[in-house]
């Protein structure tokens, strides 16, 4: 019997789909000229071009550790005379050569790479130089055929955002090597500016066609968005031995792709995601990493670890990169992670079948819950470098909105559920985190984490409503607080009597000395012993133990939008 295709893991592209991004991320000139394509590159003679890059290499660590894929081939397309370097590194980054290959007649050639050495770390790309000039295209990567072929579906949750969410679809459905193999793409549209008004979407009908399935319901947030596409996409689940889930779903096993609607999508992110758990030896969730919307080199971090215990979404997984340029920083090293944020996210099927669907907590915290329980189950997260998709920074998100609420109370929620939940430890970190708020004169964000603790000591039925509920009522709550109001900038400083400078902060108190610090702001806003001039704060100043020196302070928002008035009230 003759064996299977390869399957495609990876493209070698050489730019993105528009100028937005920058080329280096893809691939490097390091001498002569070359013009860029999407998924070819024409080299001058001379010119030598590298794909050691963030997309451009393969990160064989991954594959070696999670799958059994022992040899990828490297497959390319040329119409002239180069020279193929295939070049490794380790967990530490040194680098060697894999093989060199040298074509002199126009037409494809292969390499072989073994994944023989990349346990704790390291990847794979290539060095191409052309002797005369020369255009290279098709670049792929590609291993044997999976055992058991697997379904793919994407999963978008949506609220008013049409215009994002339509250019996400139809940068999705633009991709043909990538829309062959998906089965479904599910658009739950939980708004009132409807998806399916937009011409992108009518774009990605005509190339998907029934394959497309706009699905209309009550705005039941993030967690109510991606359940519903995790279900439909399982539809057909029958029960079978948790120790034998290949055919979980009906018509074979299915990876449903959750992704927020506001990302800027590189599909090939998804097709990387796909091939590594089609290749897994269990399945395991498969994360994209996060680059930065406003700076599109930028790396959120590489991966996270769950941090309950400490009311925080996430820590830095070990060795983990952090707010790094990747055009100039490379992830060698193996890192582990314990969860993966939902802007892009793949999840078996079979992890839906054994753990069910996310709990109804509206946002925040959904995706932590979500993995810790998989995890529980047997079915760890892979957050997998080069694939990666661009999200609103999170920097330009204040964290005095109605989202502290349901931060709170899912926080603890999920520390109830998957503790150890020490009573006094949470009143110990709740109070000395209302006791900042306080001090910083934001009692509208005080009011809304109070809601927040309340809600949860009342028990699961404040989750009954799917959390449409209680939005509204802590949009009524803040409301009652101007310091939640953004104001625009030139009407705060233009009502400002007198007018004053800009206040910048200080150093900020060593860490040992923060409780004192703390204290004593407290007894000086309780005494009205605070620096009377009014003054502005800028958002990156704008720390509890700067703020709560005045008696009151114009503070720009994250978002730089406006400012927020924040002022003493004893009361």
């Amino acid at each position: 019997m003759p064996s299977p295709d390869p399957e495609l893991i990876q493209r070698g592209l050489f730019a993105y789909l528009d100028s937005t991004v920058p080329a280096d991320l893809y691939a490097v000139v390091e001498s002569g000229e070359a013009t860029r394509e999407r998924d070819g590159v024409i080299l001058g003679p001379g010119a030598v071009i590298c794909t050691d890059t963030y997309f451009g290499r393969l990160y064989a660590s991954y594959w070696q550790r999670w799958t059994r894929v022992e040899v990828v081939t490297v497959t390319l397309e040329t119409d002239g005379s180069l020279e193929v370097t295939v070049v490794a590194s380790d967990a530490l980054g040194r680098e060697r050569t894999v093989a060199v290959r040298t074509v002199d007649a126009p037409g494809p050639m292969s390499i072989d790479v073994p994944l023989d050495s990349f346990v704790d770390g390291g990847a794979v790309w290539l060095r191409l130089a052309a002797r005369g000039g020369t255009r290279v295209s098709r670049v792929r990567w590609t291993a044997p055929a999976p055992v058991r072929p697997r379904r793919l579906a994407v999963a978008i949750c949506t609220f008013d955002r049409a215009d994002h969410c339509a250019a996400t679809l139809a940068t999705l459905a633009a991709d043909v090597e990538l829309t062959d193999r998906l089965a479904a793409v599910y658009v739950t549209d939980q708004g009132t500016d409807l998806v399916s008004s937009r011409p992108g979407f009518a774009a990605a009908r005509s190339a998907l066609g029934d394959r497309l399935v706009g699905i209309r319901q009550p705005n039941l947030g993030g967690a109510g968005g991606f359940s519903r596409g995790m279900y439909e996409a399982t539809a057909g689940v029958r029960s079978i031995d948790v120790d034998d889930l290949g055919d979980a779903v009906a018509g074979g096993p299915v990876d449903i792709v959750v992704m927020d609607d506001d990302i800027r999508l590189e599909p090939e992110s998804v097709l990387r995601m796909a091939a590594l758990s089609a290749h897994a030896v269990r399945p395991v969730l498969v994360g994209a990493q996060m680059l930065s919307m406003s700076d599109p080199a930028r790396l959120h971090l590489s991966a996270e670890r769950v941090a309950i215990g400490e009311m925080r979404a996430g820590r830095p997984s070990p060795g983990a990169l952090v707010g790094a340029d990747v055009r100039s920083t490379r992830q060698d090293r193996h890192v582990d992670a314990g969860w993966n944020g939902w802007w892009t996210c793949l999840v078996p099927g079979e992890v839906v079948l054994a753990v069910g669907l996310p709990l109804p907590i509206f946002l925040q915290w959904d995706d932590i819950e979500y993995a810790v329980r998989a995890r529980a189950a047997g079915f760890p997260t892979v957050t997998l470098p080069g694939a990666a998709v661009w999200h609103a920074d999170f920097h330009l998100k204040d964290r005095d909105s109605w989202s502290r609420y349901f931060a709170t109370r899912n926080g603890l929620i999920i520390a109830a559920l998957h503790g150890p939940f020490d009573g006094a430890h949470y009143c110990r970190l709740l109070l000395h985190d209302l006791a900042q708020t306080i001090a910083g004169m934001q009692y509208g964000l005080a009011a809304t984490k109070l809601l927040a603790i309340e809600d949860f000591l009342a028990g699961p039925a404040v989750l009954r409503d799917g959390g449409r509920d209680r939005l509204g009522a802590v949009a009524r709550l803040r409301a009652g607080y101007p310091d939640t109001v953004v104001r625009p900038a030139a009407d705060v400083v233009a009502a400002m009597n007198p007018h004053t400078e800009i206040e910048p902060a200080g150093p900020e108190p060593a860490p040992d000395r923060l409780d004192l610090v703390l204290a004593k702001r407290m007894v000086t806003q309780l005494l009205g012993r605070v620096d009377p001039r009014p003054v502005t704060v800028p958002a990156h100043d704008a720390q509890w133990w700067h703020v709560a020196r005045f008696a009151g302070a114009a503070v720009t928002d994250a978002g730089q939008a406006g400012m927020r008035l924040r002022r003493r009230d004893r009361a």
